[in-house]
Parts: structure tokens; C-alpha cells; sequence
């Protein structure tokens, strides 16, 4: 139910008057931290949002009871129309009870220079000190030597702008630096550390959140290399970094660290009542949270089941929703992932009885382009996210880990297993499912064997060609692969098509280069599909995608170390093509200097006697060569007018 709107409360001497954390940059927001937030807040709870929070999130909850807590008087005239009270200073004048207290702006974001300097442990006190028994603390942290530190090119300590301010810095004892830290300070300001996730690219505005359980104990998900690649591959507007996000992310997974090294973390910790002390909590109705008799003690826990409708419904078993009237346990999902557009909504991981399950969640905008569309070649069925997840390898990364090690047999039995797949399921030659819009970076490589796809929620409108649909996913490899700047066991002077017809020989079909050039354009159409764009982007996509060259920077934000790689790679053309002129301008000048001896050796002969007699001698022969020929031409022509004269008469 939403609430009426109340007058703003203003805390004296905390208030910041030019101070805007919105306008900085700093709000917490994201469709997965929405699905989150949704799941762990009830209809009717007291919900308690401290810091800045972008506005949509706040829409979201409107049918809770939802206080803000600001520190800038700019962001709440900003806010004056949301349906929530407005709390506007730091949090020494913070009061009331909370079901459900959300910081996902991290604690920095609530200290105000006005008030008094509280510091990392007293802000996280004070936030328990108003959160009720039984009530839930959905809090953000930042990592300090997470992914984002790693690749930015500027030091997070020559940061001058005000979003990169903070009151507490690095001296602050009380401030944890890692997920055990965190957790072991919940426990010590008499929380249970329920749930917690890693979130990737950017903790304030995540688009993939992992239960940082699973995330460690799997580092070969196929589903959890996939995610992190898409999530962390970033849109070429983003600010450059040192180093590519996305391989450095793939790599800490496959290393056990991706949890270690998420530039952030989202922490699940509840308030035990005086006679429970259970980590699973579940709304009892007549607020606050009970954690159920029998409930386990693990942290990270992902029971089977799931909830995404936070308003009071009928029980349907899991996946359904809750019923606010009686008991019912909050399950945490495994992942909650919004891959492609906003409109396309968040995609959840539940890990269910037969092992992890796809569940597409309701988009919070307008629906995307509907199949069959003017110039469309895929589309998205979100209703096909009702299975099992494959579980495997990733096929890229199988394929990556043989080109690295010149294994061209292992390569070999992929590339042609892989296109045996697709023809299998092929119908008089076209192909059809979720198979034909699946590149390598959608299909993993099951434990038993065979070839699975992972996200089967995309479609082609119209049945593709087998060979464009093996063409285009080994273009997309050979294009990762080359503007990668991955060695591989190839000839330099290879182009990314060429690259594509080896690839294809290696499978076992023939390609030629019109057929790749026609997977480019299915490439770039069910690109532009994913991302929302409109036909003049699709145009330009097909035309940057047809100008990709091996000496060219992956697509994606720019980075320092794979900007070097091309760099060095048009050194060594430019090399390749000097040594090339060179060799030109050797042979010209060897056949130039043969020219000139020739020259000279008819020059000698010229001036010679016996050059002078067989001259003399051969220019009677000459003569009479010639004079036979006018005496042919004239009995040719008698014997002609001869014919004519006999033809009258």
C-alpha cells in the first residue's frame, strides 16, 4: 500500500545545503538491487532507505511504509514527490523502529560534516541501534582492492571530484576490508549475517548480483563465466581503464576469487529476537522477522524457491509468492542478473530441488520489440526461462584455454562437435531455437558430454542457415581472439574473415568469405536486437563490425593494456610491410641493374666488325623480303580483279 506524503523532517545541525549525493553520482540504484530490496520487503513493513537511493528504487517499495534518510538538502527537494518521508541531516537525530533498514549507498554516504564525525563502526551501530528484533539490514560495501580499483586508471587516493569524498578514510580501524571482516563486525553489533552477494561491474549501480557462496565453491559455472564476462565487458562510453575488466573478473572466478575481488558486496543480516537466533528470517505478520524453529546456522544459504512479488498472494509452492498472513521463509536467489536492455527486466537463478533454474522476472519498463518486428532478426521469450540452467564449461573459454595452448586437437574436436551440434538440429539445412542466436559465449560444454545452451531465452524470428550460424559464432571468436590480442597459433597477416574460414576448415566446413560476410550482418542485427537500438544504430553497429581489422582495440571500454597490444600489433604490420617494400625495392633494383648490363652488352656488340657485316649482309635479305611480299600483294589482287571481270560476263 502506498503512503500518504508527510512533511519533510530536517535534523538540526546535520544538514549538508549544497551538498548533493544524486547529483554526484553516489545513489544506489539498478533493476537487481529493485529485485532484491522487493524480495526482502513486505507489504505494510517500516522500511528505513539511509543514504541516497536513486528514485526508481524508491517507487519500486511504495507499498511500504518507506523513510529516507538524506544528508543533502538538495536531493530532498529532489525527492519531494516521492511517496516516502524524508529525513533530512546526519544520523544523530535518527529515531523510531525499522522492519527493514536498507543502506545500499554503503555508511560513507550518511556521515554529514555539519554533525559530529561517527566513523564506519558508530554510523553501522547507530543503523542496528533503530532496526527492530526480528528486522532485516540490507547493507553495501565497497571493496577495497575490488575489481574497480584494480582497472581504474586514476588512484582512488588522487580522486578530487566530490564523488570519490568521504569523512573516514583507510586509518579507520573499525572499517572492514574483506567479506570475513564484514561479516565478523555484523556479528559483533549483534547481527546474523544471513546472505551476501558480490556486485558486478559497479556496487552502486550493480547489473549482476552472485551469491557469494556459490560464486566461491563454483569457479568452473559456465553460468557464473558467462555473467561476469557480459556483466563487466562495459559500453564503449565508459571511462578507460588499465586493464580489461571483463578477463580480469573470468580469471579471478576460475582462481576462486571472484567473490574476494567484486568491487563490492550486498550484506543480508536480521536481528535475532530474544528466543531465536536462526539465520532465516520470515516475516511474521505483525512486524518484524522471526527466523524459523529448526533453521540453520550457514551463511549464503539459497533454498529452493523464490519470491518477487512482494504484495500479499494466494501460495503457489516455489517458485511463488509469499502469503503476509502466515510464516513463510525469505529465499535468496543465486544470482539476479539484468543482461542486455532495461527493458528486457532481471533475470534470477534459484537454486531449486533438481539443481539451479531459470526464472525471468517482470521488466519495471516498457516491453521489448515485439517478434516479428520491422527488420528484426532475433527477438527475446522471457517465458523460456522456466528450465534447468546447463550446467558445463564455457564453450569460449574451452576454446580460449586450447588456442592459448596451441592445442589444435582439442580445438579441433570442439570446433567440430560444436558444428555437428547445430546441424543436428538443423531442418533441411536452416536452423531454428535458441541454438541459432547462441554464439560461443551462450553454450556450454556439459560433464557428459555434448553441448548445451545456456540462456535460451532469445530467438530468431526466421529460421538462420546453418553455415551463417557457425560463421557468425566463429567470427565473434575470431574477433574476440585477434582484437583480443590472445596468441594464437596463426599466421599474423590473417584478417578477422580469414581467421573465420580457417576456424571453419578446423570444424570441418567449408566457409567461404560471403558467408561470413552475411554472418556479420545476422551479427549485427541480432546485436542491435539485444541492445534496443533503432535501425540507424544497427546500421552503424553492421558498419563498425565490418571495419573490424586485427591491428584494431576490442570493442568495449577502452583500456589501457589492450590499447598497448594494438599498438605493438600495427607495429609489427607496419613492420611486416617494410620488410616487404624493402624486399620490392630489392628485386626492382636487381632486375634494373640486369636491365642496364643488357644495355650495355648490345651497346659493345653495336661498335663491332662482324656486328657490321651481318648487318650489311642482312639488309639485302631485308629487301628482297620485301619486295616478295609487294609481288604477292599484286598477283593476290589480279587473280581478285580477275574473279570480278568473270562474275559480270
Amino acid at each position: 500500500m502506498a503512503t500518504e506524503t508527510v512533511p519533510r523532517v530536517d535534523l538540526p545541525g546535520g544538514e549538508m545545503p549544497a551538498w548533493s549525493d544524486l547529483a554526484g553520482g553516489r545513489a544506489a540504484g539498478g533493476d537487481p538491487l529493485a529485485a532484491l530490496a522487493a524480495r526482502v520487503v513486505p507489504a505494510g513493513a517500516r522500511v528505513l532507505f539511509a543514504g541516497p537511493h536513486h528514485p526508481e528504487l524508491l517507487a519500486r517499495l511504495a507499498y511500504a511504509e518507506v523513510t529516507c534518510l538524506l544528508r543533502g538538502v538538495p536531493d530532498a527537494d529532489r525527492l519531494a514527490d516521492a511517496p516516502a518521508r524524508l529525513v533530512v541531516g546526519g544520523p544523530d537525530g535518527l529515531d523510531g523502529s525499522y522492519d527493514v533498514v536498507v543502506a545500499a549507498a554503503g555508511l560513507d554516504a550518511l556521515e554529514s560534516v555539519e554533525g559530529t564525525p561517527l566513523g564506519w563502526s558508530a554510523l553501522l551501530d547507530r543503523l542496528v541501534a533503530v532496526l527492530r528484533p526480528g528486522g532485516l539490514l540490507l547493507l553495501r560495501a565497497d571493496n577495497p582492492v575490488g575489481l574497480g580499483r584494480l582497472v581504474d586508471t586514476t588512484p582512488w587516493y588522487a580522486g578530487r571530484d566530490d564523488a570519490r569524498w568521504a569523512v573516514s578514510g583507510v586509518l579507520d580501524a573499525t572499517r572492514p576490508a574483506t567479506l570475513d571482516q564484514l561479516r565478523a563486525r555484523l556479528t559483533a553489533a549483534g547481527l546474523h549475517p544471513w546472505g551476501s552477494f558480490a556486485a558486478y561491474p559497479d556496487p552502486g549501480a550493480a547489473t549482476a548480483l552472485l551469491a557469494t557462496g556459490p560464486l566461491a565453491d563454483r569457479p568452473t559455472s559456465g553460468l557464473f563465466d558467462a555473467v561476469l564476462h557480459a556483466a563487466c565487458s562495459g559500453d564503449p562510453a565508459d571511462r578507460p581503464v588499465l586493464q580489461d575488466p571483463a578477463r580480469l573478473a573470468v580469471d579471478a572466478l576460475h582462481a576462486g576469487l571472484a567473490a574476494a575481488l567484486a568491487p563490492g558486496w550486498l550484506l543480508l543480516a536480521h536481528r535475532p529476537l530474544a528466543s531465536t537466533a536462526g539465520p532465516a528470517p520470515a516475516w511474521s505478520g505483525d512486524g518484524g522477522y522471526a527466523a524459523p524453529a529448526g533453521a540453520g546456522d550457514g551463511d549464503d544459504a539459497a533454498p529452493a524457491g523464490a519470491r518477487d512479488d512482494p504484495a500479499p498472494a494466494a501460495a503457489t509452492g516455489p517458485p511463488g509468492p509469499a502469503v503476509a498472513s502466515a510464516p513463510d521463509r525469505i529465499t535468496l536467489p543465486v544470482a539476479l542478473v539484468r543482461a542486455g536492455s532495461p527493458a528486457d527486466g532481471v533475470t534470477e537463478v534459484y537454486d531449486g530441488a533438481d539443481g539451479w533454474r531459470w526464472r525471468a522476472l517482470a521488466p519495471s519498463t516498457t516491453a521489448p520489440t515485439a517478434p516479428g518486428a520491422a527488420g528484426a532478426v532475433a527477438h527475446r521469450e522471457p517465458t523460456a526461462l522456466t528450465g534447468r540452467v546447463a550446467e558445463g564449461r564455457l564453450l569460449r573459454t574451452l576454446l580460449l584455454d586450447a588456442t592459448l595452448r596451441r592445442d589444435l586437437t582439442a580445438l579441433r574436436a570442439l570446433l567440430t562437435g560444436y558444428a555437428d551440434w547445430l546441424a543436428g538440429q538443423s531442418v533441411d539445412g536452416r536452423l531454428a531455437g535458441a541454438a541459432a542466436v547462441a554464439g560461443v559465449d551462450n553454450v556450454v560444454c556439459p560433464p557428459g558430454g555434448g553441448y548445451a545452451v545456456l540462456d535460451p531465452s532469445w530467438h530468431p524470428v526466421e529460421p538462420l542457415a546453418v553455415e551463417v550460424v557457425l560463421a557468425r559464432s566463429l567470427w565473434r571468436f575470431a574477433a574476440d581472439l585477434l582484437t583480443g590480442g590472445y596468441a594464437h597459433p596463426w599466421t599474423s597477416t590473417l584478417d578477422v574473415a580469414g581467421l573465420t574460414v580457417v576456424l571453419g576448415g578446423l570444424a570441418g566446413r567449408d566457409l567461404d568469405r560471403a558467408t561470413v560476410a552475411r554472418a556479420v550482418e545476422v551479427e549485427a542485427a541480432v546485436t542491435a536486437a539485444r541492445r534496443g537500438l533503432d535501425d540507424a544504430g544497427r546500421d552503424d553497429l553492421a558498419a563498425g563490425l565490418r571495419a573490424v581489422e586485427p591491428t584494431a582495440p576490442p570493442a568495449g571500454t577502452p583500456n589501457q593494456q589492450q590499447l598497448h597490444e594494438a599498438w605493438r600489433r600495427r607495429g609489427e604490420e607496419l613492420d611486416r610491410l617494410t620488410a616487404l617494400l624493402t624486399w620490392t625495392q630489392d628485386l626492382l633494383d636487381h632486375r634494373e641493374r640486369a636491365l642496364r648490363r643488357a644495355e650495355a652488352k648490345l651497346d659493345l656488340l653495336s661498335g663491332t666488325l662482324g656486328y657490321k657485316v651481318g648487318r650489311m649482309a642482312i639488309t639485302p635479305l631485308r629487301m628482297a623480303r620485301r619486295g616478295a611480299g609487294a609481288a604477292k600483294r599484286q598477283v593476290r589482287t589480279a587473280v581478285r580483279q580477275h574473279k570480278a571481270n568473270k562474275e559480270r560476263s
